[in-house]
């Protein structure tokens, strides 16, 4: 696949290329900013799986706060369900 160039809008937002968002399989990303490179990640692990978990996070949380608030509140509620 060629590099691609896409605009950014006047509210930070781009669009993923088609070919991209197909080869990635997941509506869920992350950026990982290394230097003045910036790399798009496939969520394939738990947290992609825990985003119903994850409900009213502030915008610029991490994405390692919002898997570890994820966590807990999904390990609650299993022991909830657990316990009755």
């Amino acid at each position: 696949m060629a590099t691609c160039a896409v605009k950014i809008t006047k509210k930070g937002q781009v669009t993923i290329p088609r070919e991209i968002r197909e080869k990635l399989k997941t509506s869920t990303i992350y950026f990982d900013v290394v230097d003045d490179t910036i790399m798009v990640k496939a969520v394939k692990d738990a947290a992609g799986s825990l985003h119903q978990y994850a409900k009213n996070v502030k915008p610029g949380t991490l994405m390692n706060e919002i898997k570890e608030k994820a966590w807990e509140v999904a390990v609650r509620e299993k022991a909830r369900k657990k316990s009755t």
